[in-house]
């Protein structure tokens, strides 16, 4: 059995999220999901999430993710607490459920930290390389989707949900300086890393991940007979 690592990535409302469960179900109905079984390639399919996919990772999520107001996170602690939820997560789920052959579906992983730390917050790029290698201890994604789509329509679609969580109220220059990192490690790394067209409804959106995975799963394992 081999298992593989499917990262979802992106700017603020993206719909990463939904892609992820809607991928899910498509791999389920596809008959893809039984068929890998069968053949005996894969275990299953999980989904997951950076951060919190972990107990550890969760506790880890509120301190990143929630502004009470009571004490401004450092930019640095950031990058750390972002480090020691990936490492957790790498060592306690991922790399014990790639070595059973699970297909995993991840929300975010070592590029949004580059993104977000390193683009968005200005951080040495150098230093988030060292971190990510440290915390992952060398796993990267099988493949990348990146759910590409103005930075303006991703935090309005965010408005829509409700309240925001700490990294959504930053200001529209570091979203902007976000994006720019994505566009960068998408250029930097075409053979992992897939452009989604995330600006449209989102059942095209599901139509563009779904033609993706067909493929990459005929390359990875064997078409459907």
């Amino acid at each position: 059995m081999t298992g593989r690592l499917i990262v979802f990535e992106g700017v603020e409302g993206g719909g990463k999220t939904t892609q992820i469960a809607r991928s899910q179900q498509w791999l389920e109905e596809s008959g893809w999901l039984e068929f890998l079984q069968t053949k005996g390639y894969i275990q299953g399919v999980a989904q997951t999430r950076e951060p919190g996919g972990t107990s550890l990772g969760q506790a880890l999520r509120q301190v990143l993710l929630n502004d009470d107001g009571a004490e401004p996170l450092d930019d640095r602690a950031e990058l750390l607490l972002y480090a020691a939820d990936r490492a957790q997560h790498v060592e306690g789920y991922l790399r014990p459920l790639l070595a059973t052959g699970t297909l995993i579906l991840c929300d975010r992983y070592t590029d949004s930290t580059v993104a977000y730390q390193g683009y968005g917050r200005q951080l040495d790029l150098s230093l988030i390389d060292q971190l990510n290698h440290i915390a992952t201890n060398g796993l990267h994604s099988d493949l990348t989707l990146w759910f590409d789509l103005p930075v303006e329509l991703g935090l309005a679609r965010t408005r829509q949900r409700g309240a925001s969580d700490r990294m959504e109220q930053a200001d529209i220059t570091f979203h902007q300086r976000v994006q720019q990192g994505f566009q960068v490690l998408a250029h930097q790394f075409p053979q992992r890393i897939v452009r989604i067209d995330a600006s449209q409804p989102e059942a095209m959106v599901a139509a563009q991940v779904q033609d993706i995975l067909h493929t990459y799963l005929s390359q990875w394992y064997a078409p459907l007979p």
